[in-house]
């Protein structure tokens, strides 16, 4: 039988190759992919003058080239005889009526997961950048009618300050009314099942060979997390990029960053620290491999995917 439209988008959004970094073996399993977003909508300071950049990477756009492509995903990491998951997607069955584009998804997650050799029991760690819904969705699915841990020994690590701030009913405003939901279905039971590690945000190796690094803006506590291993380093750095066109003009904030001078802080030290390290970034967001390089032109940051 030949293969549907479907299954060949399916194959070329999970089909990534495996990244090598040290003695660290990285690859990424995709949850869901978004086309909702117009330049325009994702970006409120776009403008005709940016269009070229995304004229040099189709790849990141829709063919019909009018919405832009957000890939939502995990970051696997093999290192040291241990399995690590960084960020957990939006996960199944849960009601998002504020973000209808992440609605009671269903999505083959944890089938692409296994298809790299990973049982949810063989997870060793869960590190989330933030905790917002796209980003802690797969800690638990739903059993017997009860949200319980989808990786059920893995030690869940997270700033203690972004839980204690989604702990406070008076900061349940409009913005936030999703990442309320979340945490009482993806993070309070991972919490009640002694599985959470909050820790502070200060540049600490936090398990061997990974450091949480302050990048807020996007969200109240944000962090960009960095390996290093054998010589090598990668930066995973969450929401602090959405499209990579962001890379190239970095003045281009997206609609979910609410602190605006703190966030542009936030990026230009990724693009500083991943430039001068020579690390490989791996997005949170961005489609196609999801992973590249940033280096200098002059003044200005050039993005390549690798």
């Amino acid at each position: 039988m030949a293969a549907t439209y479907s299954d060949r988008k399916d194959r070329a959004m999970f089909l990534t190759p495996i990244n090598t970094l040290g003695d660290a073996k990285v690859a990424r399993v995709v949850d869901w992919q978004i086309e909702a977003f117009e330049p325009t909508g994702l970006l409120p300071d776009w403008d005709a003058s940016h269009q070229p950049l995304l004229d040099a990477m189709p790849e990141t756009m829709t063919p019909d080239g009018r919405h832009v492509l957000l890939s939502i995903h995990s970051w696997v990491v093999w290192l040291g005889g241990k399995i690590i998951l960084i960020d957990t997607g939006v996960g199944n069955d849960k009601s998002r009526p504020f973000a209808p584009y992440f609605d009671r998804l269903s999505t083959p997650y944890l089938a692409r997961l296994e298809a790299l050799g990973v049982t949810p029991e063989a997870v060793d760690y869960v590190l989330h950048t933030h905790l917002h819904v796209d980003h802690v969705g797969w800690n638990t699915r739903l059993i017997d009618g009860r949200w319980q841990p989808t990786f059920p020994n893995a030690r869940h690590i997270f700033s203690a300050k972004e839980y204690a701030f989604f702990a406070v009913p008076a900061n349940a405003e409009n913005r936030h009314r999703t990442s309320f939901q979340t945490q009482s279905d993806s993070v309070t039971p991972i919490v009640e099942a002694g599985l959470a590690e909050m820790i502070d945000i200060d540049g600490s190796e936090i398990i061997p060979g990974f450091s949480f690094h302050s990048t807020p803006g996007h969200s109240v506590d944000h962090a960009s997390i960095v390996l290093r291993s054998a010589g090598s380093t990668a930066l995973f750095a969450g929401d602090v990029f959405h499209h990579p066109v962001q890379v190239f003009a970095p003045h281009l904030l997206s609609l979910f960053d609410p602190d605006r001078s703190t966030a542009l802080k936030s990026r230009f030290w990724a693009l500083d620290f991943a430039a001068d390290t020579k690390a490989k970034l791996f997005s949170s967001h961005f489609p196609a491999s999801g992973v590249g390089t940033v280096s200098r032109r002059g003044a200005e940051y050039v993005w390549s995917f690798t």
